[in-house]
């Protein structure tokens, strides 16, 4: 009911009408992309990659790997509608069909193509997706399929993105108020728009480009290149929005495809909305974590009710305000590693007994689980400039803060442990140099497609259980399955089996339950001690 309360709140909200961009309007306008001339374009660089293919050979250095991961690159343009202009190189992983039945050494597995993985952000790479196949619940799968994974345009290796030096992506210790000051406003303000103005200065009019339709028509370009005529695909978070892209845009080309932890789709959720409805369901996951803490007080000692272990949250924060742990870990970086707990139940245990040690004195804990780890600096400011240019130049964004404060000042009420740190996440799109885009109306026909799945959790706050309703609603023939009562955010592969064998059913068989599925929720984190 909480989470129910605090959405009801988050929809009410009085929301300024935004303006964009019309995503096909008359060829030559500027600002305006040709919607034609981009599904020309990438007609022809698929066919061209259809024909080149992708040399596979060894991976990087820092891609070297254990089993038979290969690496190559597909070639894509960085502006659709101009096909024979600028190119950019998205790097690709392998592993091929391994053909080994699991249950059966004497049976040769036939090869059904290629499962391309994306695992959302945006800015997230998928590179070593492929090594999945090592573990024994994909063994099925990857005797069936060759496991591919790429980092799309931006991330990694594929032209990537940069916004500010990666040294000063890691700023610490800092604050992270709850109900933040007029002075503190205006300093992330000052922030965003320094920002995004760094965005388009390391990036120039390339920034424009970086968007999720052009990575809709990324993942055609590679469907090609890989010689399948058409995709079988799994998108997690995220990778599921650019993959009902794809499931619009190219239909005839859709095998099979996988939406684990459905964003939801609405063109006028995308992008401003979308974030409203999330930091109101971290506050449901905020509670069910602080819920299960005070269920083992015995172990952890931060309280025995969920207010309790609240205030013990506070005392933290007040402490380390005054003095930060380890010279690194001030409120921000508690809040960002108590916000891992609210995206994975695996971490439950990890910070709860980093936070009672921290209060009884022991800091060391804290500081490994929140502290920056600046050796993986280059790669997160890396994927926070992704994040931003997709978010950004995807869709219309208020322009004015005095919306962004009414808005989520209404919801802080509510919900307040991530609304704030939302906002500052995000608010470089209230300044953004390039053009937005109008998001596409996602929706297929019956027959249009083949039958597709969702898979979601109940309670998922990254992206909220709605969005999967939604996502179900607008493509015709999906079938959604529920994890009851569960929030871990990306429910494929984990340890619940009745997920599982609906994944395997489906990728392998092509079976599907009825148009509505449930499975019972995973077992709750063994405590630690």
């Amino acid at each position: 009911m909480r989470a129910a309360v605090l959405y009801s709140a988050a929809g009410s909200l009085l929301l300024t009408t935004l303006t964009a961009a019309p995503a096909g309007g008359a060829p030559g306008t500027p600002g305006v992309p040709d919607a034609a001339a981009e599904r020309r374009g990438t007609a022809v660089a698929a066919a061209r990659a259809e024909e080149e293919g992708i040399d596979f050979g060894k991976c990087a250095e820092e891609q070297d790997t254990p089993g038979a991961m290969e690496c190559g690159t597909v070639t894509v343009p960085l502006d659709y509608a101009r096909p024979d202009g600028r190119q950019i190189k998205l790097t690709v992983s392998r592993v091929g069909a391994t053909h080994r039945d699991p249950h059966n050494s004497k049976r040769r597995v036939p090869r059904q193509g290629a499962l391309v993985y994306n695992p959302g952000g945006p800015g997230a790479s998928g590179m070593y997706f492929p090594l999945i196949g090592l573990l024994p619940q994909w063994e099925r799968v990857a005797a069936a399929y060759d496991l591919v994974g790429y980092a799309p345009r931006g991330v990694g290796r594929s032209a990537p993105l940069s916004c500010q030096e990666p040294r000063q992506f890691f700023k610490g210790p800092s604050q992270a108020p709850t109900y933040p000051s007029e002075s503190f406003k205006r300093e992330r303000v000052a922030q965003a728009k320094a920002y995004a103005r760094g965005c388009a200065e390391r990036t120039g009019s390339a920034l424009r480009h970086y968007n999720s339709l052009n990575n809709a028509r990324d993942l055609d370009v590679l469907r090609a290149a890989l010689g399948e005529d058409r995709l079988t695909f799994m998108g997690a978070s995220y990778g599921t929005y650019f993959g009902a892209l794809y499931a619009a845009l190219f239909p005839s080309h859709v095998r099979r495809m996988v939406f684990d932890s459905a964003v939801n789709p609405d063109p006028a959720q995308i992008w401003y909305r979308n974030n409203l409805d999330q930091s109101a369901a971290f506050e449901g996951r905020w509670a069910d974590f602080r819920e299960w803490v005070a269920r083992h007080d015995a172990v952890y000692g931060l309280g025995a009710t969920p207010e309790e272990v609240q205030l013990s949250y506070e005392r933290a924060r007040a402490r380390l305000a005054e003095k930060p742990a380890g010279g690194k870990v001030g409120p921000r970086q508690l809040q960002g590693a108590l916000l891992q707990a609210g995206y994975y139940d695996d971490y439950w245990p990890h910070r709860a007994q980093a936070l009672s040690a921290y209060l009884q004195g022991d800091p060391k804990p804290l500081i490994e689980q929140a502290g920056p780890v600046t050796e993986a600096a280059a790669e997160a400011e890396n994927a926070n400039a992704v994040y931003t240019a997709v978010e950004c130049n995807d869709a219309p964004w208020p322009t004015e803060f005095k919306v962004w404060d009414r808005d989520n000042t209404r919801l802080a009420r509510v919900a307040p442990f991530e609304t704030w740190e939302n906002v500052w996440t995000n608010l470089p799109c209230a300044y953004w140099p390039a053009p937005r885009q109008k998001p596409l109306d996602v929706r297929t026909g019956p027959g249009e497609v083949p039958p597709t799945l969702i898979l979601a959790a109940e309670r998922d706050a990254a992206a909220p259980y709605t969005g999967a309703v939604e996502l179900q609603r607008r493509l015709a023939g999906a079938v959604l399955v529920t994890e009851r009562d569960a929030g871990t955010h990306g429910v494929v592969g984990g340890p619940n089996a009745c997920v599982n064998g609906h994944l395997e059913a489906y990728l392998l068989e092509g079976r599907l339950p009825g148009r509505h599925a449930a499975c019972e929720p995973r077992a709750e984190p063994a405590v630690s001690q």
